[in-house]
Parts: structure tokens; C-alpha cells; sequence
């Protein structure tokens, strides 16, 4: 099933997230619904706080991303070929290499994108969706998308990755979107 896409404004959006145990309610079928979310609003990542649930679950598919590319593109990502996971109780264990920008976007908040600035590999621990404990460390593109659906599990949005002047600028915008004034081609849900 389908579910709306919690617009920027809503408070789950700036909730930090709480671990869940394998008992948690209906579980594998919000996991199916987020995947088929994610697919039906073309993204490559999505965080349970995007359909109003505040627990540290997101999914990850960077692998759509590596077939688009071409082989000059891929090479500027080298160790990462793509992922297509399930992350539970995800905890950063650590941050390593430079910071690098990449222009980004998020579902919650349509038709704005940024660069932002966020550092080359990240190591989680982390449980897959049969609660297996994992410890595993992302690159390049891979790594960013985690740390961006990452960051929605820990109440953060990209936006508060740029400057103060950037983030006054995109305001009115902001307000648009918290109203509801705005046209996506997938179905939302607006606080205002």
C-alpha cells in the first residue's frame, strides 16, 4: 500500500526516533509499504518519520541510481556499487574522509534541492529486517543517502545542513509546503 509522505512541518519530521524490538506491530508490512512508497514517489530512500511513524527504520535503494550511470560516473563513487537494505536501530558508530557536496532533495520537502556537505564513509551498526545485529561502513553515494535518511530518524533534514541565509531564503517556500501549496505527482500528507 501506498502511504502519504509526511510534508515538512510535521512535528514527527523533528522527532528523534526510537529503537524497536522484532515484535513491533506489523512489522514486514510497513517495510513492504515503504519500499512500494519509495518506488511509487521515485526516491532512493525513505525514513519511517516520511509516513508518520517515529522509529529508527528506513530503506535504502542506491542500486537504481548505479544502473543509470555510466562508467565515467561510476568511477567518480569507487567501492560503492549501489545497496538495497533495510536498516533498524541504525547507530552511527563512525563519520571517516572528507566532506563533499552533492546536491539533494528529500520527499517531505519537494521541489527544493541543495548541495550539502557530508563526509565520504559512515560506519553503522545497524539490524536488517530479520533482526540480524550487522556492523557494516558505506561510500560514496550509498553513504550519503544513508546519512540522509539517517539524520530523518535522528529528527534532522537536509536543510539544516546549509547556512542560516539559505535556509531565510527558502522560507516562503517552506510555508508553501507546510500548507500544502504545492504540486507533487505523490500522495502527501500536510501539517497546516
Amino acid at each position: 500500500m501506498i502511504l502519504p509522505i509526511i510534508a515538512y512541518g510535521h512535528p514527527v519530521l523533528r522527532k528523534v526516533a526510537a529503537d524497536i524490538s522484532p515484535d513491533y506491530p506489523q512489522l514486514s508490512k510497513l517495510i513492504e509499504d515503504m519500499w512500494e512508497t519509495m518506488y511509487a514517489s521515485s526516491g532512493v530512500g525513505l525514513a519511517a518519520p516520511q509516513v508518520n511513524k517515529d522509529i529508527r527504520l528506513f530503506v535504502v535503494d542506491t542500486e537504481q541510481m548505479y544502473r543509470t550511470m555510466n562508467e565515467d560516473e561510476k568511477a567518480d563513487y569507487p567501492g560503492d556499487e549501489g545497496l538495497k537494505a533495510v536498516f533498524i536501530n541504525a547507530h552511527i558508530k563512525e563519520l571517516d574522509g572528507e566532506e563533499w557536496s552533492y546536491n539533494e532533495g528529500c520527499l517531505s520537502i519537494p521541489k527544493i534541492r541543495e548541495d550539502v556537505y557530508r563526509q565520504e564513509s559512515v560506519t553503522l551498526s545497524y539490524m536488517d529486517e530479520q533482526f540480524q545485529l550487522l556492523e557494516k561502513t558505506f561510500t560514496g553515494l550509498t553513504a550519503r543517502v544513508i546519512l540522509h535518511e539517517y539524520d530523518h530518524i535522528e529528527g534532522k533534514l537536509f536543510i539544516d545542513h546549509i547556512s542560516p541565509l539559505k535556509r531565510k531564503l527558502l522560507k516562503g517556500k517552506l510555508n508553501d509546503i507546510s500548507k500544502g501549496k504545492i504540486s507533487v505527482d505523490y500522495k502527501m500528507s500536510f501539517p497546516l
